[in-house]
């Protein structure tokens, strides 16, 4: 959905060129969530098989679209047998960032921590410029959690660490986190229509190069959703306010991008479907809209950006742009 009146955008720190993306085999909504994550679908209809095959030619048509968009997807297969239900959300154990640097995350649930795969922390080693690997997963065993760029969503800009809190975010790990790597962290409490925290801040929020949008009538606090709305206006985007619903339609969980014609928001389709029409024109003046059909995944309770781990490090050897 091309906007006719987008500014073609120079390449920018917030949008990654490069991207992981775990297509999994054995997909299906992970009980050991369910308890704090209110966008996972409680009932299931599809068989576990059937619902595994949806979910694997759904990562693969992400990939068709965006490596067709001019993004470098690096696609991996899980293959375990049923023990990692959630591996197709790579964004939760680990992220990189520029300079060189990686982060590996401790999780909250257990069945989720079989999910970190060093076959692709070697590959970021060989692809790309690689000076250090931070790993927070030893925390795990005093309790404390901080689950990637689902629980903070980070203005690389700004060097800003938005983070809802929740069980996957602690204060003291997000602490470290923040010192290690030059972020400001500024901390929330947002709930669900249940009254409980929302799990992960990815689908509350979406920062781009241009623009932020995110449910901020979400934020319990009146002064403190004034001081996140300011430092986002703030440092010159247009904000973009969700409605409670669209955040439930998963509008928040989305991802900028650089195509290879310029920035790209992915979000999915249903997202897309909940967003308004002048919602839609004020992303479309610095970026054009690629919605990814991902309602199987979606049952699991994250979305398009939950899928996509960025790759914010520079290459060994620069990829050719079209």
């Amino acid at each position: 959905m091309p906007g006719s009146d987008r500014v073609a955008q120079p390449y920018s720190p917030q949008a990654p060129r490069s991207v992981v993306a775990i297509r999994p085999r054995a997909f299906s909504v992970n009980q050991q969530t369910a308890a704090d994550n209110a966008f996972q679908s409680a009932r299931i209809d599809a068989e576990p098989g059937e619902m595994a095959r949806a979910a694997y030619a759904e990562v693969t048509r992400v990939h068709e679209v965006l490596t067709g968009h001019g993004v470098e997807v690096h696609l991996f297969d899980d293959l375990s047998t049923g023990l990692t239900p959630d591996s197709v959300f790579p964004n939760n154990w680990f992220s990189t960032h520029a300079g060189g640097h990686v982060a590996v995350y401790p999780m909250w649930s257990p069945n989720r921590r079989l999910e970190r795969r060093w076959d692709i922390i070697e590959m970021l080693k060989r692809e790309y410029r690689v000076q250090d690997v931070i790993d927070y997963s030893g925390l795990e065993q005093d309790g404390l959690f901080l689950e990637g760029t689902g629980a903070m969503v980070l203005d690389h800009l700004d060097r800003v660490a938005y983070v809802c809190r929740s069980n996957r975010a602690d204060p003291v790990a997000l602490e470290r986190f923040c010192t290690h790597f030059n972020f400001e962290p500024i901390a929330f409490d947002a709930l669900d229509d249940a009254g409980r925290p929302i799990y992960h801040t990815n689908v509350l929020m979406c920062i781009g190069t241009r623009f932020a949008m995110a449910g901020f009538d979400l934020v319990v606090d009146e002064v403190r959703r004034a001081e996140i709305e300011d430092r986002l206006s703030d440092s010159g985007r247009d904000l973009i306010p969700l409605t409670r619903e669209q955040v439930s339609e998963f509008a928040g969980n989305a991802l900028e991008l650089e195509g290879s014609h310029g920035l790209i928001l992915a979000l999915s389709t249903r997202a897309l479907a909940s967003l308004t029409s002048r919602q839609v024109a004020v992303i479309e003046r610095s970026a054009s809209i690629v919605p990814l059909d991902v309602p199987t995944i979606e049952l699991a309770g994250g979305s398009v950006r939950c899928m996509l781990a960025g790759i914010h490090l520079g290459r060994r050897t620069a990829r050719p742009r079209d």
